[in-house]
């Protein structure tokens, strides 16, 4: 049953199938195999979706929109150019700290791409960088909006393995922070060696106006993660608070939010979040079958005999990971290895905490890797350029990334440390 399930799958990755859709197929296959009712299919349906945290993810997805719609990301644009706008290199720069700044409440990276995207780059192609170049780096800095908390794919670690929500937030606050550090120092350089980026600083606001014009936007990020980590309320909780500032400071302080506005940004936010939820409930009648078929435990077996040590358990996973991140959606990924895999890491003394950013991080690349790198997507369609042309550009990006993985996975106090000082008090 397990052997049809996965064969059909990739067949009909490779028919170009929806992502859902396969994996949907692949266990309608699996149910007749085994010769069980029907019933289950509509009952793991429901299972798969049928989890509290899940709620948080049409309320960030939503929150990401409005954001956008409102004038909040703009604001935040204009305070990252005054902090890092003024050296060489400095909009590219800001590219990079106004999606970590966005990210802090976003949640998504495709969300990120849209809303930093359509401002930063077009300015950066209006100061001489190379529109692939450009397109390049957001695709990049928005993988952030995965990495930096909140995070819709940490939700779905946690909800497919019962690891706590607000335990893997904190502990995407450094890696993060170390992604977006290497990016901007990769791009500094960049800018050095090509001669470029030296007006980025025309336009430029002072700090304390820039900050005084967006400290509303600001506040969006230290309110939603204060009040995680103070204990004011839940990592669910905090997705409709996220709403219901957007759309205070949108319409009524920022007056960007019309009502027409507002219906078409309710209208996206419900198919991204359907899109999603889909994945989400086919995933769940996938994993099911494969927790029937005995497959965790098979595999655990195996991965067992082919690693004897903790560190080339998680070169071996990470290996994996980056190839499966190129072709299968990142979403639909983790809930399905996530159960499967994070019992052998815990079998080799893995964290679960930190084995769920090592997932996060490296499937996060997938977000910028082709074939099926949704950001690249997005950012070609902001910068009106064929997919083509990013790969060369992108390729350094690809590889600053990897070296933060690494540091990522083999050095686990960067995401336990700030972990641990939260959660032990």
């Amino acid at each position: 049953m397990s052997q049809l399930m996965i064969v059909s799958m990739l067949i009909f990755f490779g028919l170009s199938v929806p992502v859902a859709v396969s994996i949907g197929l692949a266990s309608l296959a699996g149910v007749g195999a085994a010769n069980l009712p029907w019933l289950v299919v509509a009952q793991q349906l429901y299972a798969a979706l049928d989890k509290y945290p899940l709620v948080a993810i049409p309320f960030f997805i939503l929150a990401g929109n409005l954001m956008e719609a409102g004038g909040i990301s703009e604001r935040m644009v204009e305070f990252a150019k005054s902090v890092v706008g003024g050296i060489q290199g400095g909009l590219a720069c800001t590219c990079v700290l106004t999606c970590m700044i966005f990210a802090a409440v976003a949640g998504s990276s495709v969300a990120t791409t849209f809303a930093v995207g359509a401002i930063l780059i077009p300015a950066m192609i209006r100061h001489g960088y190379p529109a692939p170049f450009a397109a390049s780096l957001q695709a990049s800095a928005a993988e952030l909006g995965v990495i930096i908390p909140p995070s819709i794919p940490m939700i779905l670690f946690a909800v497919s393995t019962d690891t706590s929500t607000g335990e893997l937030f904190i502990a995407g606050v450094m890696p993060g922070i170390l992604i977006g550090v290497a990016l901007m120092f990769y791009v500094w350089f960049y800018a050095k060696r090509n001669n470029l980026g030296k007006r980025d600083g025309e336009g430029r606001l002072p700090l304390w106006p820039a900050f005084k014009r967006a400290w509303l936007a600001l506040m969006m990020p230290v309110i939603i993660l204060g009040g995680i980590y103070g204990g004011v309320f839940t990592p669910t909780e905090a997705s409709v608070v996220a709403v219901m500032y957007a759309v205070v400071v949108g319409k009524f302080v920022y007056r960007r939010l019309s009502f027409k506005q507002l219906s078409d940004t309710l209208h996206k936010s419900v198919v991204s979040t359907a899109v999603i939820m889909f994945v989400i409930a086919n995933a769940g009648v996938f994993s099911f079958l494969l927790n029937r078929a005995g497959i965790p435990d098979a595999l655990g077996v195996w991965l067992a005999q082919l690693f004897d040590t903790q560190f080339s358990f998680l070169m071996g996973v990470n290996l994996a990971l980056f190839v499966i991140g190129m072709f299968i959606e990142t979403s639909a990924s983790i809930v399905v290895l996530a159960p499967l895999l994070l019992p052998v890491a815990l079998k080799f003394g893995v964290d679960p905490v930190h084995f769920g950013i090592i997932m996060v991080v490296n499937l996060a690349l997938g977000m910028i890797t082709p074939p099926f790198g949704v950001n690249l997507f997005a950012a070609c369609a902001v910068a009106k350029l064929p997919l083509e042309r990013l790969i060369k550009p992108l390729i350094p990006f690809v590889g600053v990334v990897i070296v933060c993985l690494m540091v990522i996975t083999y050095w686990p106090g960067l995401s336990l440390g700030l972990r641990d000082l939260v959660y032990s008090k």
